[in-house]
């Protein structure tokens, strides 16, 4: 049996899957959304890096307040959806570029803006991406975060990271906040002010959205049937299966 690279597993479950990220209600709207706008401002000038770009929605709120943003990604099939999405709104300084986010086919300093949202979970190497994402900001450029984060204790981050896992496969490993703050300042950020919050996720778009298997999708109801009190609880596991994680938006500048 031929095996899969991690580049060709991320392309082969978010490629066929673009249209629902396009819509998605979780994706294309939200407080961290909301968020990240307020922190960029108006800035006519910017050139932005939307790392990961998945449906577009930075690139698509971003594009009105900065000068230009190149959307990336490491799905054709995705950037194709954003660069015809980005057409339809008018926003002409919008470009897709594609590719991996620990490649990045871009010169030293050639944005002002790095933002990736729901993106680094699935890098193969976390540090690379976040080296790379330092390499290609200007002198006094900002990085913005957005992810999904594990909790600290060893079970929780257990449970986390195996439903993440059963739903899609191309998932790597959501960070600690810890682990976010340790990572980028190795690669060269100066870790700021992190902002947390809570994000229901309902069960059946959940799974739909990456279209995950059937035998997967039993998998995971039968994991959190079987989940204990403190994981119950800490994850408000609903009857059908929805539930809520920790995310964050943190702010990084040049080190």
């Amino acid at each position: 049996m031929t095996k899969a690279s991690h580049d060709a597993v991320v392309a082969r479950q978010f490629g066929p899957q673009a249209q629902s990220y396009l819509t998605s209600a979780v994706h294309a709207q939200g407080a961290d959304l909301d968020q990240i706008a307020g922190l960029v401002g108006s800035r006519p000038s910017a050139r932005l890096l939307d790392l990961g770009c998945g449906g577009g929605h930075v690139g698509f709120r971003l594009a009105p307040q900065v000068g230009t943003v190149v959307a990336y990604d490491l799905s054709d099939q995705m950037l194709a959806v954003v660069a015809d999405e980005a057409e339809r709104r008018g926003l002409a300084n919008l470009s897709t570029r594609q590719g991996a986010a620990e490649r990045l086919p871009f010169a030293d300093a050639s944005f002002d803006l790095v933002i990736s949202r729901y993106s680094a979970h699935h890098w193969q190497d976390f540090l690379a991406g976040l080296k790379e994402a330092r390499r290609v900001l200007g002198p006094d450029g900002v990085g913005i975060f957005a992810d999904v984060v594990s909790p600290a204790p060893a079970l929780l981050d257990t449970w986390l990271q195996s439903l993440e896992l059963l739903r899609d496969p191309s998932h790597v490993r959501n960070a600690s906040v810890d682990g976010w703050r340790q990572t980028l300042a190795e690669a060269g950020f100066r870790p700021g002010e992190v902002s947390l919050r809570k994000l229901r996720l309902e069960f059946g778009s959940w799974v739909a959205r990456m279209n995950t298997p059937d035998s997967h999708v039993q998998a995971i109801r039968s994991l959190q049937r079987q989940a204990n009190d403190t994981v119950s609880n800490y994850f408000a596991i609903e009857q059908d299966g929805s539930f809520t994680i920790d995310a964050m938006v943190l702010v990084a500048t040049v080190g």
